[in-house]
């Protein structure tokens, strides 16, 4: 016996051993139980407890899903917890104390072997693998600048931004007998008022001079409303005197900007491949005014030319050179959008997309967007099998484990993979016809589309696909084609748990959807759900929430990455104001932002109780659809919105909590209850991972490798949500706020996830000095 073990000792694991042995041959017929070795013995042991904590047990007590137990250390329940993606330390104890017990049964040597084995893998868990952070800069930079005409175009006139109320008046004005759901706080919504033909805005766009627009019309429409009510906006008469004279400047300035309803607007553009892909979404369903209206189709159409650069492509976003993903996205959007064939922006464009292979070189995400529209076979695309969600949850690898809005853009994908989609009409619609002809180097006909699928022009190849992937990829493409009656019984069933999700997605965020892609996705999906259909309440209800996402600025129309930033811009005005010290000079200013922030804290106001996301709060439907916990948190943008990150929630707790004291907050303002700070700082504490740090809107599920499952070339570390430097940062000081606030509320997890939490901090700090940031200009922010 190894010596490190008292022959007392190794005698109770012999006779667990042999406790659980004789379990195990009870129920195996004496043929085999006289053949079954030791070894398999353990084997099934094993087994039998990953099949009892991983489904029995799994989530019990199911009140404590998410929850960890102090450090974000931990899950809390028995078996194996599918929203912190990890077993419980007694479950993992009897899946592996199987195969320790037999290291005194081998031979001296082999035992030692054998335990430094499991010790070494221990470690790879047990350290933090599994919430392991992202990497710092790429080695493949891009090179190219881009260059675009130095010419200055103006937008058509008449362009307005309703907010909160009155955009949900607007919107079901247009769209009769649809009723928006969930708190009305923070919604934006472009429409075009009448105005004389021909006019112009006032302000232009040159994006040579620069490619970020200055939010002119926004600005313009803000300072008009200050001016009628008969206030004075601040200008060049007002000079400065003192650092707080220049305090309290900004802060006039930042009243004239104020929305209506408490929060500060701003265009939240940027990528050139998501406006596209709802145009093509668009088309493929109908072609109706009721989703893009034509002065909505022309801001399109405006701002799709005025960024197109002097090589003839679009860039991935507005300060990227030029690729294929952006380029072809764009092309097919104006060319969908009316733009014929022999414009001379997309005879350019095509001469850019040539010049690179065609369309066959374009990203996978491109690629899957011509699948839908009927410009590209489904044979050129990999599959995206739905069967996946079939999985058991705890396997090392599922598609509940991944980064939600990885997870959520492939859900839709999946769906409409399975159901092999096409537009209806691709083979008789003349524009179809003629993008095959357009998009290509070679006929249309001629092209082998299998061997197609692993292309990708070098400018775009920003994150090679691994040969995990790769191998991956010919694994599914044979089950795909050789699975026969075995793959269409489980498609049918994955497909059903796909639109199930999709569905619970919708309700989950009043029709939102976490972002722009899937947006566009789930309503295609609930699209074809009914048949290839616009007739149903869920296509109605995605219709009404189209407008979430659009934002007009002197550049034309875009859709935005998320539909707008109006919780994380507001936090961190209040917090300024605070450090200011001015707050009681502009009360109406500060006390509206505050009501703004009340209204918006996720699943607490009246109107976001009464809205479908509430029933999708209990602790079984948290499990069944892998969210995190919701109630208590703050958005990025809108509470109607649903989702709560770490760092939108610690910024909003931070500002709640330096207003506490402010008079005019005590005088206007209904304060937030203690119990609601209390659900803010739990959501916080559940973020936080086993390394300490804080992930975005869940814990690190995954690991590292999946990054090697990565299908997207275009776009890295999306697999996991990882431990953010910038979100540990915001989730920790908010939790020694809220700790300075309420000392006596529990007491040790705060102190443990303080202790954690500085430990990340510390440890992912570069030799430098620097620490590598994520979530905006690397390094400047991070550090």
């Amino acid at each position: 016996l190894p010596k490190s073990l008292s022959a007392p000792l190794m005698a109770d694991l012999l006779a667990a051993l042999a406790s659980a042995s004789a379990s195990v041959r009870a129920f195996l017929p004496s043929c085999v139980d006289e053949a079954l070795p030791v070894g398999a013995e353990a084997l099934l042991l094993s087994a039998a407890a990953v099949l009892l904590f991983g489904n029995v047990l799994a989530a019990v007590p199911l009140a404590r899903l998410g929850q960890n137990g102090g450090a974000g250390y931990s899950t809390v329940i028995l078996g194996y917890d599918n929203s912190r993606g990890e077993w419980s330390l007694l479950a993992t104890a009897c899946i592996f104390l199987p195969y320790a017990l037999l290291l005194p049964l081998l031979p001296p040597a082999r035992a030692a072997l054998a335990a430094a084995c499991v010790a070494l893998l221990a470690c790879y868990y047990f350290l933090g693998m599994h919430a392991s952070h992202p990497g710092a800069a790429r080695v493949s930079k891009i090179l190219r600048q881009p260059q675009w005409a130095d010419k200055t175009h103006f937008l058509a006139a008449g362009w307005r931004c309703a907010v909160a109320e009155e955009s949900h008046r607007v919107t079901e004005a247009a769209l009769p007998g649809c009723k928006l759901t969930g708190e009305p706080a923070g919604r934006q919504m472009w429409h075009r008022v009448p105005t004389p033909d021909g006019a112009k805005a006032s302000v232009g766009f040159n994006p040579q001079t620069n490619p970020n627009p200055a939010d002119a019309l926004w600005r313009e429409q803000r300072e008009t409303a200050w001016r009628a009510a008969g206030k004075a906006v601040p200008d060049a008469s007002w000079k400065v005197s003192s650092v707080l004279d220049a305090v309290r400047k900004a802060m006039a300035w930042y009243g004239v900007l104020q929305a209506d309803d408490g929060h500060w607007a701003g265009d939240y553009g940027g990528p050139h491949f998501l406006m596209p892909g709802l145009i093509v979404v668009w088309y493929v369903t109908g072609r109706t005014d009721s989703m893009l209206s034509p002065d909505a189709r022309a801001a399109m159409a405006h701002y799709l030319r005025v960024h197109q650069q002097l090589d003839g492509g679009w860039g991935m976003h507005i300060e990227s050179p030029s690729t294929m993903f952006g380029s072809c996205m764009s092309y097919i959007a104006l060319r969908c959008l009316g733009t014929t064939r022999d414009d001379p922006a997309l005879e350019k464009g095509r001469v850019f997309i040539h010049s690179y292979g065609g369309g066959i070189y374009t990203g996978s995400w491109a690629k899957f967007y011509m699948c839908l529209l009927g410009v590209m076979d489904w044979e050129g695309h990999h599959p995206i099998p739905p069967e996946l969600w079939l999985l058991p949850d705890w396997l090392p690898f599922h598609p509940g484990r991944l980064w939600c809005h990885c997870r959520m853009v492939y859900l839709p994908m999946c769906y409409l993979y399975g159901k092999r989609f096409v537009y209806p009409d691709a083979e008789t619609d003349p524009m179809i016809t003629s993008l095959r002809e357009e998009l290509y180097c070679q006929s249309y006909a001629s092209i082998d589309w299998h061997s197609t699928r692993d292309l990708v022009a070098e400018i775009d190849n920003y994150s090679p696909v691994h040969p995990l992937m790769k191998v991956a990829n010919a694994a599914l493409a044979v089950y795909e084609h050789h699975a026969g009656g075995f793959k269409e019984w489980v498609r049918c069933r994955g497909l059903r748990f796909a639109i199930e999700y999709i569905g619970a997605e919708d309700l989950q965020t009043n029709f939102i959807d976490i972002g722009p892609v899937n947006k566009v996705l789930n309503m295609l999906s609930r699209y074809v759900e009914a048949g290839c259909t616009q007739h149903t309440d869920a296509f109605r209800r995605h219709l009404a929430r189209v407008p979430d996402y659009l934002w007009v600025s002197e550049d034309g129309m875009k859709m935005q990455g998320y539909n707008g930033s109006q919780g994380w811009d507001t936090s961190f005005a209040l917090q300024a104001f605070a450090e200011g010290g001015l707050c009681d000079e502009f009360p109406e200013m500060v006390s509206k932002a505050y009501a703004y922030l009340e209204r918006t804290q996720i699943l607490c106001s009246p109107a976001a109780r009464n809205s479908p996301a509430i029933q999708f709060e209990n602790c079984e439907a948290r499990k069944r659809y892998y969210r995190h916990v919701s109630e208590g948190g703050w958005p990025f943008s809108s509470s109607a919105h649903g989702w709560p990150i770490s760092d939108c929630t610690a910024e909003g707790l931070k500002a709640v909590l330096a207003m506490r004291n402010v008079r005019c907050i005590s005088e206007r303002c209904a304060v937030i209850e203690d119990e609601r700070i209390f659900k803010a700082v739990n959501v916080v504490l559940t973020l936080q991972n086993v390394d300490g740090g804080f992930a975005t809107y869940e814990n690190n599920r995954g690991y590292r490798w999946y990054e090697w499952l990565n299908p997207s070339e275009v776009f890295g570390d999306i697999m996991i949500d990882y431990s953010y430097v910038e979100c540990s940062m915001a989730s920790l000081s908010a939790i020694y706020a809220f700790h300075q606030a309420y000392p006596e509320h529990r007491t040790r997890e705060v102190q443990e996830a303080i202790s954690a939490g500085r430990r990340f901090i510390k440890s992912v700090q570069r030799a430098d000095g620097s620490w590598y940031g994520s979530w905006a200009c690397c390094f400047t922010y991070g550090t």
